[in-house]
C-alpha cells in the first residue's frame, strides 16, 4: 500500500474539523461518528452509481485518511505508489485515469463519497 497514506496521522477530523483523541481516529483521520456518516453516505448514492470494485478502492483511500481537504470539495490524494499527488473532486481528478475520463478513478469516487457525507 501507499506509505504516505498509512503513516500520516491527523489531529483534527478531516470531515468536521473536531479534535481527534484516540490513536485509531488520528491514524484514520476521522472520528467514529464521521466515519459512520461517510460509510452511510456511500451506501445511499454511490452503490447505484459505481461498480463494487471501484467503491472498495475508494473506501480504502478514505479509511487510510489519504484524502486531504484543500478547499470546497477538492482533495489532495496520493498515487498508488506514493510518488505523486493528485487533486480530486467528485466530478474530476488530475490522475492519468481521471484525465483520460474513460471511467471514474478511485480518487474521484472517494471525493464523491466524502462530499455526500458533508
Amino acid at each position: 500500500m501507499n506509505a504516505a497514506a498509512t503513516t500520516h496521522h491527523h489531529t483534527n477530523c478531516l470531515r468536521c474539523g473536531r479534535r481527534l483523541s484516540s490513536a485509531k481516529s488520528c491514524a484514520a483521520g476521522y472520528g467514529p461518528t464521521c466515519q459512520r456518516k461517510v460509510r452511510e453516505a456511500a451506501k445511499a448514492e454511490i452503490i447505484a452509481t459505481y461498480k463494487p470494485h471501484q467503491i472498495a478502492k475508494a473506501e480504502e483511500l478514505i479509511e487510510q485518511g489519504a484524502l486531504i481537504p484543500l478547499r470546497a470539495g477538492i482533495y489532495l490524494t496520493p498515487s498508488s505508489d506514493g510518488e505523486r499527488t493528485y487533486k480530486a473532486h467528485r466530478t474530476a481528478c488530475s490522475c492519468p485515469a481521471g484525465v483520460k475520463g474513460l471511467h471514474p478513478c478511485k480518487h474521484r469516487i472517494a471525493a464523491h463519497i466524502l462530499s455526500l457525507a458533508a
